[in-house]
């Protein structure tokens, strides 16, 4: 499923992360994160897995329930923190 924009800033939210720190920490650049979240343009589908996979490496879970329905939630840590 792809990751809509409303996603990734409720998964920046849940984290409490800056647009530059999911930057630094997926490997894209701001601009990348600031234009998809502000419906500029799509993400190109690598860097849209990086930012999955950033999310998801920090406990977010992507939820999807049909075509419209989208959320997120934050996992149990594992370690006992998500830092």
């Amino acid at each position: 499923m792809p990751l809509f924009p409303e996603q990734c800033r409720a998964a920046r939210g849940l984290l409490n992360w800056t647009q530059e720190q999911l930057a630094v920490t997926a490997g894209v650049s701001r601009s990348t994160i600031k234009d998809f979240e502000c419906h500029r343009h799509a993400l190109h589908r690598s860097s849209e897995d990086l930012l999955v996979r950033a999310f998801e490496m920090r406990g977010v879970q992507l939820l999807f329930e049909g075509d419209e329905t989208f959320g997120v939630r934050l996992l149990p840590p594992l370690n006992g923190t998500h830092s």
